[in-house]
C-alpha cells in the first residue's frame, strides 16, 4: 500500500471539510503549524544543551589532564 493518489487526497479533504467545517480547518491548521514549530524549537534547545554539556565535560576532562601534567613534572623536579 503506497501513498494516496490524486483522488484519495480529494476525497480525504472532502471527509474532513464534511467532519470539521470551512470555518474550523483555518484554526486546526492553525494549530497544527503551532505544534511543529514547537516541536522543532525543542529538539533545537534539546540540541545546544547537549553541545554545551559535552563541551563542558571536554573542559572538565583537560583542567584534569593539565593538573596531572603539572603535578607528574613538579614530582620530576623535586626527585
Amino acid at each position: 500500500m503506497g501513498m494516496p493518489g490524486g483522488m484519495e487526497w480529494i476525497l480525504i479533504a472532502l471527509v474532513v471539510l464534511l467532519l470539521f467545517g470551512g470555518k474550523k480547518i483555518p484554526e486546526l491548521a492553525k494549530g497544527l503549524g503551532s505544534g511543529i514549530k514547537n516541536f522543532k524549537k525543542a529538539i533545537k534547545e534539546d540540541d545546544e544543551t547537549e553541545v554545551a554539556e559535552k563541551s563542558k565535560a571536554d573542559e572538565i576532562e583537560k583542567k584534569a589532564e593539565d593538573k596531572t601534567s603539572t603535578e607528574d613534572k613538579n614530582e620530576k623536579t623535586t626527585v
